[in-house]
């Protein structure tokens, strides 16, 4: 098998972010929605979905960078759940601390000290960040997982089930 060219890696890289993207901005999107739902919030609409956008896209490179890094890929453990779940805590784990790093240079690029927006962030209560982020996590772990089943059953053997008729 030839090695794939640097156009075909950057069609493969460009293909697996709008797969990522798409699916995080479905969730953030549904999520946004809900939670509107809850606080009777009438602000939702265009600006709650360039928000899921923005943040889906964001976290989209950062997952990718998570798979550059080879982020769960030594995983000791025996089952494919168990390795699943593994890279799922262990890139959770990533995007915490690269969306802490990335509101600390939004903060930065909108004029704040880090000191000044570490504060602010720090002001936000703890339970309300750690359930935000599980809801990360929980949404994660049907990508990878998808993701790991694509790559254990080979290129493009997961997407022809998906769409192929099934037979009566």
């Amino acid at each position: 098998m030839s090695k794939p060219t640097i156009k075909e890696r950057a069609r493969e890289e460009i293909r697996n972010f709008w797969y990522i993207a798409t699916y995080l901005f479905v969730c953030f999107a549904v999520l946004m929605f809900f939670e509107s739902t809850l606080t009777n919030n009438a602000n939702t609409g265009v600006f709650s979905l360039g928000a899921a956008a923005i943040k889906a896209a964001i976290l989209a490179k950062f997952i990718l960078i998570g798979d550059a890094l080879g982020i769960g890929d030594k995983s000791r453990a025996p089952r494919l759940a168990g390795s699943i779940v593994t890279k799922g805590i262990q890139l959770w784990l990533l995007l915490i601390m690269l969306t802490v790093i990335e509101e600390l240079v939004v903060g930065r690029l909108h004029g704040h000290a880090f000191a000044a927006t570490w504060a602010e962030y720090r002001q936000k209560p703890v339970v309300s960040l750690f359930a935000k982020s599980l809801v990360v996590l929980l949404i994660l772990l049907p990508l990878i997982a998808t993701r790991e089943l694509s790559r254990i059953l080979g290129p493009g053997v997961l997407r022809k089930m998906l769409i192929a008729r099934q037979k009566d």
